[in-house]
C-alpha cells in the first residue's frame, strides 16, 4: 500500500529472523530494510533490482543509521514505512520506520547511490527515476 508521500509494507517476524530469545536479531532488520527498498523500487519506482542489474546499474546503500526502540518478537507483524527524504544528483536518502500496532520498533535513515556496476562509479539518476522521486517529495 502506498500514498504519494510514502510506501508501506508489512512483514511477519519469522523464526529465521530471531535469536534464541525469540526476538529479532538486529542484522535481520537490515535484511528486512533492504527488502522494503527493493519492493519500493519494484512496485513504486518501476525499476526492479533485476532490471537495474541487467542494465549495468545498482543502488547500494552507502550510509545507514538506525535506532532500535523496542524488541520485535516471533509472530508479530511489523509495518515498514519508507519515505524519501532527499534526492541528489547520484544519491537518494530514505527514512524507514517499523512499527507493531502503534509502537515504534526502529527508525533508519539510509542513503543509496546509483552506480555503474562495471566501474563502481556514481551515476546520475535517470530522468524517469528522478521525476518519480520529485513527485514523491512534493
Amino acid at each position: 500500500m502506498s500514498t504519494n508521500l510514502s510506501f508501506t509494507v508489512q512483514r511477519k517476524v519469522r523464526f529465521e529472523h530471531c535469536d534464541p530469545a525469540g526476538i529479532v536479531f538486529y542484522p535481520r532488520y537490515f535484511e528486512m530494510i533492504n527488502a522494503v527498498v527493493e519492493d519500493w523500487f519494484n512496485d513504486e519506482v518501476g525499476s526492479s533490482f533485476s532490471e537495474q542489474m541487467s542494465s549495468g546499474i545498482g543502488v547500494p546503500t552507502v550510509s545507514l543509521e538506525t535506532q532500535f526502540h523496542a524488541p520485535s518478537r516471533l509472530g508479530e507483524k511489523l509495518t515498514f514505512r519508507l519515505i524519501p527524504q532527499a534526492v541528489g544528483r547520484t544519491s537518494l536518502t530514505l527514512e524507514i520506520t517499523a512499527t507493531c500496532d502503534v509502537q515504534r520498533r526502529l527508525k533508519a535513515q539510509l542513503t543509496l547511490v546509483l552506480i555503474d556496476l562495471t566501474t563502481g562509479r556514481p551515476q546520475p539518476w535517470p530522468d524517469a527515476m528522478r521525476q518519480h522521486f520529485s513527485l514523491i517529495e512534493s
